[in-house]
């Protein structure tokens, strides 16, 4: 017995090997049918025959190196344990490539080419020590690319050939450009020649070296000093332009700005033509530093100038995709605009055109940086041009009275929220978006400091932050909270500190107080009530305090702000009735009678909702600490009496019918 079971166990290994290998043919098979090739599937040979488990079909294979033979014992030529002929069974052929055929010494089963399973670890053991079927089609492995070689360093490239004569021809055009400037100035203090020859001796100049370095585009060898003859060539024309406008007055202004577009227009679109974003760079940059020197100095004409450069290379810039022409064109402009304010301010010149030269500078400049942004979502100097723009805009209200001053921001700040609500409806980045969306909010924070003074800047404020606040929950734009939450903080700073001041709610007046000021006091309570509690409501609706340990916790500031603000609602009442000491103890009693009232109406309302009635107990132990705390000491006479009858009653009218609601309920 124990004979036949050794005799026994050699088969079942065999038995059960076999079917390993079956199964893991299978799996082949299987993982075929999921994963197809790319290209076209491989066919069998119109002579093979594939087998199946439990069947054996004669040897078909096609000989040759190709051919895959079945999991056979190579020295007996029959499979262990069966008593039958060989059966050979064929894989798919594997794709041609450089690769070459499988041999049959390859991997072992259930391993890919490079030595890993391709099956998992089962099937690689039970296919340990056999010849390896082809693997699935698909399967091939695909080395990933080289990384790419470092680019060269500095020093690298001015060793390569022709560097030194890219850096000769460049700054061979600097130089000419500089001597062409000094010989335009020392004409004009010398006298040299007269204004009509030193303007044709200019345009004949930067005519000829655009027209040499044209010509010289022609040959290969020679594009490097072609680039730099034709950008000195540009620039000396737009400098001719600048100096015939501003110095000799043959151009008026407006068609000096429209020569000077043409001309600039014309360089970069050669530069286009040319594919050299560094031939446009080297044209805006010369001529955006020389012009001052010929102008004289920083003035309204000089902006429209580098205007002009701006706008005249707009389309290049846009269709070439040219990050360093954006900044290039960007910048000169929006540190002439800063300049000339300064200047400005000093020497005491045209204001009204200065201011609005530079706020149609920051416009232009966030205009064209939205754009560009739009056209490449991943240029960072689009970022840098929509943070620097709106400086001039923000600076120029100090040249403007005081209405224009508050209009110009308030301006701004529009086109800058029509931005950031154009991010969220585009491809804009968001980064680019919210940034919009600050810098609008700090524009409309300075008009509306502007624009108000004393306290209606805290009534301007708070209104401000309710109304983003309505805003932001309608749209539902989490975003939008940020400013709200930042006008709310300072309309409230700014109420304790004017219309609302604590000495004003808690002490009696010791003279009669001004009706304005009894009004802005109201009007500043109902706000900053309204305020707070919209803010609070809009973090939630918006999900910003979504969780619910936040619930207690957001509610509790909120609600006393509007409790802060509710009292001095009520006590402006009081004041306009009696803007005395009568009226200020009017008001502290409609003050303790509207919070008890208050309690009763949330307990009573909210029976079925915890949070409204933890509000309504809390605001019965605030009316309760007020009575003792407040009432009791400030409080005299009829008033103090009137205030604890008034609201000890309404609190015995609530706890009875808050106790009837609760049986009925707990009955029902």
């Amino acid at each position: 017995m124990a004979d036949q079971t050794l005799e026994t166990l050699p088969r079942l290994a065999d038995a059960l090997l076999e079917v390993g290998t079956r199964l893991g043919e299978i799996g082949a098979e299987l993982h075929a049918l999921r994963t197809p090739p790319p290209s076209a599937a491989p066919t069998r040979g119109p002579d093979s025959v594939p087998s199946s488990p439990g069947t054996s079909a004669p040897a078909t294979s096609t000989p040759g190196p190709s051919a895959v033979p079945s999991a056979t014992d190579p020295a007996s030529g029959a499979t262990p344990g069966s008593s039958g002929p060989s059966t050979s069974v064929p894989g798919p052929t594997p794709p041609p490539g450089p690769a070459g055929p499988v041999p049959a010494s390859g991997p072992a089963f259930g391993q890919s080419p490079t030595g890993s399973s391709a099956y998992g670890p089962a099937a690689a053991a039970f296919g340990a020590g056999r010849a390896a079927p082809p693997p699935p089609p698909g399967y091939w492995y695909q080395p990933p690319p080289p990384p790419p070689p470092p680019g060269p360093t500095m020093w690298e490239r001015l060793g390569q050939d022709g560097a030194g004569s890219r850096v000769l021809a460049w700054a061979g055009g600097v130089v000419t450009l500089a001597g062409v400037v000094l010989l335009l100035i020392l004409a004009i203090q010398r006298g040299y020649l007269g204004p009509l020859p030193r303007v044709l001796l200019g345009a004949g100049l930067g005519l000829a070296l655009a027209g040499i370095g044209t010509w010289l585009h022609r040959t290969p060898a020679a594009r490097t000093g072609a680039y730099a003859l034709a950008a000195t060539g540009i620039a000396v024309l737009y400098l001719d332009v600048v100096a015939t406008t501003s110095l000799y007055g043959y151009l008026p202004a407006w068609g000096g700005l429209i020569a000077g577009l043409g001309v600039t227009a014309g360089g970069v679109a050669l530069a286009g033509m040319w594919g050299s974003q560094l031939l446009a760079v080297f044209v805006v940059v010369c001529c955006a530093a020389s012009a001052p020197v010929i102008t004289g100095g920083f003035d309204t004409l000089l902006l429209g100038f580098l205007l002009v450069l701006l706008l005249g290379t707009t389309p290049v810039q846009l269709a070439r995709r040219w990050s360093g022409l954006l900044l290039a064109a960007g910048l000169p402009p929006v540190v002439a605009a800063v300049i000339n304010i300064g200047t400005t301010k000093v020497v005491g010149s045209d204001a009204t055109t200065t201011a609005v030269l530079a706020a149609l500078t920051s416009g232009v400049v966030i205009v064209l940086a939205t754009a560009t942004a739009l056209r490449r979502p991943g240029d960072d100097f689009t970022l840098v041009m929509l943070i620097v723009a709106p400086v001039p805009a923000m600076l120029a209200p100090l040249l403007l009275p005081r209405l224009a001053a508050a209009i110009l921001p308030a301006a701004l700040g529009a086109l800058l929220v029509g931005v950031w609500v154009l991010g969220q409806r585009t491809s804009l980045p968001r980064v680019f978006a919210l940034s919009a969306g600050g810098i609008g909010a700090l524009a409309f924070l300075q008009a509306t400091a502007t624009a108000f003074d004393g306290d209606a800047r805290a009534i301007a404020f708070l209104a401000e932050a309710l109304i983003v606040a309505v805003l932001a929950a309608r749209i539902r734009l989490v975003p939008a909270l940020v400013p709200a939450a930042g006008f709310g903080f300072l309309g409230l700073l700014l109420a304790l500190a004017y219309p609302a001041r604590p000495d004003i709610v808690t002490q009696t007046p010791r003279r009669l107080l001004d009706t304005g000021a009894i009004v802005s006091l109201g009007l500043t309570g109902v706000v900053l009530a309204a305020a707070a509690i919209v803010l609070c409501w809009a973090a939630f609706r918006l999900g910003v305090l979504a969780a619910e340990e936040h619930t207690p916790h957001a509610w509790i500031p909120a609600g006393l702000i509007a409790l802060y603000g509710s009292t001095a609602a009520l006590l402006s009442i009081g004041l306009l009735a009696s803007p005395d000491r009568d009226g200020f103890l009017l008001g502290h009693v409609l003050v303790t009678v509207s919070w008890t009232v208050g309690a009763l109406v949330l307990l009573l309302r909210g029976i079925d909702s915890v949070p409204m009635r933890v509000a309504g107990l809390s605001l019965v132990v605030s009316a309760l600490a007020k009575l003792v705390l407040f009432d009791l000491s400030s409080l005299d006479g009829m008033a103090r009496v009137a205030a604890f009858l008034v609201a000890g009653l309404v609190l015995l009218g609530a706890g009875a019918r808050y106790a009837k609601l609760v049986a009925t309920r707990a009955r029902s």
